[in-house]
């Protein structure tokens, strides 16, 4: 499922992306950062911070440089205790 939701948005960034202005307020643009979320964090975690980052790319938000945040070292933590 990964690996489909990875190949619909390389095919959207190769046409549709380039045929459509862009309008992404972000950078990465959006369709980027949800293809590095969901290959660094997978289906739930990677497409849930792609739900929300599309969410908020809207013409009353700013926009601006919004990497994909790296790993919560508390979950890192966690598993190293145990």
């Amino acid at each position: 499922m990964k690996r489909l939701l990875l190949a619909l948005i390389r095919l959207y960034q190769m046409t549709l992306s380039r045929v459509l202005p862009p309008t992404c307020r972000f950078e990465p643009s959006c369709s980027q950062y949800g293809y590095e979320a969901l290959s660094r964090y997978g289906i739930w975690r990677g497409g849930w911070l792609a739900i929300k980052r599309v969410a908020r790319c809207h013409p009353l938000n700013p926009g601006g440089y919004d990497p994909v945040p790296d790993l919560d070292l508390d979950v890192l933590h966690t598993f190293s205790k145990e």
